[in-house]
């Protein structure tokens, strides 16, 4: 069984088609990443396989159950994590969790266990009776994922959860993505950092001005979009750009304090740079290659479509 079927789904806002015949199967098992430039529909379309919103036309089924049909039966299925944290600020996180696991029908046993096990997961346990609002951004979007995950949802719907958040935050939402999956939950996760679709996902899917541009699987997206490597290097000097006039580079950017090189002949690139180095009396400091990127392949998919 699927766990997410999406047919023809489609929602106007006035004059303004937001989502445009849009079609997408996710399976059961795996962790599915929906990708899009700001205002491409990325955020409508969660809404209304979500059940927020009723579309004009199309069907949602979440693991066969049609939300708009049977909305209850279909949302207990899922766990859904917002853009914009929706937890109560004048609860406690313990509080909060009691209260999103009696709405999944859970006992009191099954949720104190359940709490202690999340809350030490995303390191909460200490605060476990501190009020939401004292909070920092990313602690209060690590409660606000574990009243998703309380009741070990099958499908897990996340919209931008690391954006905006610290390193340790952003660590343990993402680790917190993995077990679960592990655990046999299907993630449908929208985020604009696309190393975080490439790392987490075997399916992305593009969509671009209401409609979908792309699906596969990133690698397979990347060989096909961009097909170029890249190059970086830096110095133990600065340089300027003249130095990467050469055959073979395609394009130079600088980057930090590095420079990424583009090119289809990175061989050709790396004798370059080791004999021009040598030539100036440069040392490198370091040097390293990546195959296409799946940034890349993004970035040509939405500025064609």
């Amino acid at each position: 069984m699927n766990a997410l079927q999406v047919e023809h789904l489609v929602k106007r806002f006035g004059s303004v088609t937001a989502v445009d015949d849009v079609s997408l199967t996710v399976r059961e098992g795996e962790t599915f990443g929906f990708l899009g430039p700001n205002g491409a529909g990325k955020t409508t379309t969660i809404r209304l396989l979500t059940g927020v919103l009723t579309p004009d036309a199309g069907t949602v089924r979440i693991n066969g159950i049609d939300i708009h049909r049977h909305p209850l039966d279909a949302k207990m299925q899922m766990g859904v994590i917002p853009e914009s944290s929706t937890v109560y600020g004048d609860l406690s996180a313990e509080q909060n969790l009691h209260l999103s696991g009696k709405m999944y029908g859970m006992s009191r046993a099954l949720r104190d266990e359940r709490i202690d096990e999340i809350l030490s997961q995303m390191g909460l346990g200490e605060k476990r009776r501190n009020l939401v609002r004292t909070f920092s951004k990313g602690m209060k979007q690590r409660v606000s994922i574990a009243c998703a995950i309380i009741h070990r949802p099958r499908v897990l719907v996340l919209d931008e959860p690391t954006s905006g958040l610290d390193v340790q935050s952003r660590r343990l939402v993402l680790d917190t993505i993995r077990q679960m999956n592990e655990q046999g939950s299907t993630i449908f996760l929208t985020t604009h950092n696309i190393e975080e679709a490439n790392t987490l996902c075997q399916t992305v899917c593009i969509i671009n001005k209401g409609k979908i541009v792309a699906q596969d699987s990133p690698e397979r997206l990347k060989k096909m979009f961009a097909p170029t490597q890249s190059v970086e290097v830096s110095f133990d000097r600065a340089i300027t750009r003249d130095l990467f006039v050469a055959e073979g580079i395609l394009r130079a950017e600088p980057c930090g304090d590095k420079w990424r090189l583009y090119t289809d002949n990175p061989d050709r690139v790396l004798k370059y740079l080791v004999l021009r180095a040598e030539r100036e009396s440069l040392g490198i400091t370091s040097l390293t290659t990546s195959g296409p990127s799946l940034e890349e392949a993004f970035v040509q998919i939405t500025e064609c479509a």
